[in-house]
């Protein structure tokens, strides 16, 4: 197995688009990027930890590449935002890669470029991948226990 870090703004949407990857077998939603240890939620919705949300991607390399896991990456977010996406605005939000070893690094680059090369202008953020702080429990998945609960009780 191998592993991957990406910030697409609030957490819980790219979590769910990774999951349905052939390939992936976990995902889990935190933070990285920033300076502080086992920062929590609030702390760094303050913009002050400087870390960003994020999603560690487990694969599987024999099943789905890492190349693959980057398209999804630049489709399921504006990578062109600075510090935000959509209406979430702050530095946890922005747009990073946090590459793992020599080989992510090229690829995330020469993806970078190659949308840059055809008019993008990308603003995403290629960094090495320092601690992945796991999100509380309660964001983990959150989507999924969020649809259960409010659609599950119409259906009983």
């Amino acid at each position: 197995m191998a592993k991957a870090i990406f910030g697409a703004g609030c957490f819980w949407s790219p979590e769910e688009h990774f999951r349905k990857v052939p390939g992936v077998t976990d995902v889990a939603v935190g933070y990285a990027g920033g300076t502080k240890d086992n920062p929590t939620y609030e702390e760094v919705c303050t913009g002050n930890t400087g870390h960003a949300e994020v999603v560690e991607v487990e694969y599987d390399p024999a099943k789905v590449e890492y190349e693959d896991l980057l398209k999804v990456f630049f489709e399921i977010h504006d990578p062109t935002q600075v510090n935000r996406q959509g209406p979430d605005v702050g530095t946890q939000y922005r747009s990073a890669v946090f590459f793992e070893d020599a080989e992510q690094e090229a690829a995330a680059r020469a993806a970078k470029e190659k949308l840059k090369a055809s008019g993008v202008p990308v603003a995403t953020e290629i960094t090495k991948a320092d601690t992945f702080w796991r999100a509380e429990d309660y964001h983990q998945q959150f989507l999924a226990k969020r649809r259960k609960g409010v659609f599950g009780n119409l259906f009983r």
